[in-house]
């Protein structure tokens, strides 16, 4: 080892130079593959959340469950084949003001507890207080998902505003990496009525809140199939949008393989960029180091063992640029995670196996940008390289 720094010390401005090549593509591909990171698991988390149910909303309206329909659909939606059990929704985006910060992302989802009888097969883990039930219907309670329990700095028995009603915190979810995440969950009823409101007064009219809902979450008869009965509801009710977990994967993970796709070729171009200044490195410290090769050739050093110590050395410095490029991209992950950290919104996600590959792949990719110009030394003749001046 300290044979090869002090042949890296030569030139030590060249090395500087090579290393800081690989250190901005090890700096990218750590950064943006955290980034990837994170979308792959919020996809990932959907998945999960929309597997083994069909989720229904009113036609166009999709996955954000947005436009109300009547909940006397729910007992339409019972009715067919393969249905096991119905759970009427209300969701709202938040109001774009609540103690003064900006809300985006976030969302009001209103059900009542329980009611899927236990047939939820996404868990929602508490990190403190308790779920909401039955009898929590008629009052103002609600479980916060963790990133908006952090954004609106609110622990259990702390009261927090959603459209001007006043709600006790009764619990806090353990974060899930998908919508959860960012909203509020409260009765149906008070649901409903914030749903309401949010209506224009003309057409609003005397609707009845108790009446709305703006999605059903079904649970299919154990051993039926989601996609199915999601088949079977459309043909019973064509004007209501049926998504199933396949169908969630089918609209948003193409969409993210493409996003990830260029994110990791921006960096691995970054990358390739210092690949090349490596192989410039090594084919210049070769020329410079001629004599010197041919003297150990001719006291007997073998062809496996010149390009054994060039190998290294050039590997050294891929190691070296990808281990400051991790502790660079890692110091950037973690700023904008800080930064984001107010606003409940983390785009970061830097995990062991990506710092592992990112200094694997640089040390990888010195050592075969140097393998090159090694070849090219072991093959000089010993009395030529003496010769050369």
């Amino acid at each position: 080892m300290t044979a090869l720094l002090r042949d890296l010390g030569r030139r030590r401005l060249r090395t500087t130079l090579t290393i800081l090549g690989i250190t901005i593509g090890i700096w990218a591909l750590v950064v943006f593959g955290s980034m990837a990171n994170k979308i792959n698991a919020i996809v990932d988390g959907g998945s999960e959340f929309y597997a083994d149910k069909v989720t229904v909303a009113a036609g166009g309206s999709g996955l954000e469950q947005s436009q109300p329909f009547d909940l006397a659909m729910d007992d339409v939606v019972a009715e067919v084949e393969g249905v096991d059990v119905v759970v009427p929704t209300i969701g709202m985006p938040m109001d774009t003001e609540m103690s003064g910060m900006s809300m985006g992302m976030e969302y009001i989802s209103g059900q009542v507890g329980g009611a899927d009888q236990g047939r939820e097969t996404f868990e929602l883990r508490l990190a403190d207080g308790r779920d909401l039930t039955a009898a929590d219907e008629g009052t103002l309670v609600t479980v916060l998902g963790s990133d908006l329990a952090r954004q609106v700095d609110a622990q259990v028995g702390d009261t927090v505003t959603f459209r001007d009603r006043e709600f006790d915190v009764v619990g806090v979810l353990e974060p899930t990496l998908t919508m959860p995440d960012t909203s509020a969950m409260v009765p149906l009823a008070a649901g409903q009525e914030m749903f309401v409101e949010m209506i224009p007064p003309m057409l609003a009219g005397g609707l009845d809140p108790t009446t709305l809902a703006t999605g059903l979450t079904v649970y299919p008869e154990p051993g039926t199939e989601p996609a199915v009965v999601a088949e079977a509801i459309r043909a019973s009710s064509p004007e209501l949008a049926v998504v199933t977990g396949a169908d969630f994967e089918e609209q948003i993970g193409s969409a993210t393989a493409i996003f990830n796709a260029i994110l990791v070729g921006i960096a691995l171009i970054s990358l390739a960029v210092g690949g090349l200044s490596v192989i410039n490195t090594m084919a210049m410290s070769v020329a410079e180091r001629t004599r010197e090769i041919g003297i150990k050739r001719a006291i007997g050093g073998s062809r496996s063992r010149i390009v054994g110590e060039l190998v290294a050395e050039s590997a050294l410095i891929g190691f070296l640029g990808g281990v400051i490029g991790l502790v660079l991209g890692a110091a950037v992950a973690t700023l904008g995670n800080e930064l984001g950290r107010e606003s409940g919104f983390l785009l970061f996600l830097l995990t062991p196996m990506t710092a592992f590959t990112a200094v694997a792949f640089s040390t990888i990719l010195g050592a075969l940008a140097g393998l090159v110009p090694a070849l090219h030394a072991a093959r000089l003749d010993p009395v030529a390289a003496l010769r050369y001046e």
